[in-house]
């Protein structure tokens, strides 16, 4: 591994309803990211995430966890979070919402799958933080609803965004454009 190894961040339902087909199109999604090259970087957490780390790890790939706990433990434990498959865990001792930025900032591209008010707070991160943004349409919860969303904010932050049912071409237009094109975080903020 070296420093200029893209990092993509799978944010998305730790828990709760999640749409039929949705836990193999995340391992889908996890095999496309170790297929193209680069590592994954999810919040340690069980879920969708969790089955994007299970499939990149059956190609190969590189793996990491950011867990809102303090140690081993307190991840284990007291947030009921997986260890296996992941290659590095980075205890952050943040919570649950100080892991989401940490998360985030640690990702190149940051790619939505179903998710609920924490996906919600990820996606906003991204956004205004000007990251690269893939959207897996179908997958349910707030992924299904960013195109609605979008209006609304009308902030322009340089994000990039992409919208694919399809996980692997997600995938792939998403790392596609960032080798043609990295975006340059933080430039709108000098801005206004």
């Amino acid at each position: 591994m070296h420093c200029g190894l893209i990092k993509v961040g799978v944010m998305g339902s730790a828990g709760g309803q999640m749409k039929d087909g949705t836990l193999e199109r995340c391992r889908e999604l996890g095999r496309a990211i170790a297929d193209e090259g680069c590592a994954i970087l999810t919040g340690g957490c069980p879920g969708l995430p969790h089955e994007a780390i299970i499939g990149c790890k059956e190609r190969g790939g590189f793996t990491i966890g950011v867990s809102p706990a303090m140690s081993f433990d307190e991840h284990v434990n007291r947030y009921g979070s997986p260890i296996d498959h992941i290659d590095v865990m980075i205890y952050t001792g943040a919570g649950l919402m100080g892991r989401e930025t940490i998360g985030v900032r640690s990702c190149d591209i940051v790619i939505i799958v179903g998710g609920r008010s924490g996906t919600l707070g990820e996606f906003a991160i991204a956004y205004d933080e000007g990251r690269m943004i893939g959207v897996l349409t179908g997958s349910g919860g707030v992924a299904d609803h960013i195109d609605n969303i979008l209006p609304v904010i009308e902030k322009p932050t340089g994000s990039r965004i992409f919208f694919d049912e399809d996980p692997r071409q997600l995938v792939h237009r998403c790392v596609e454009s960032f080798r043609a094109n990295p975006p340059v975080i933080g430039d709108h903020e000098a801005a206004g």
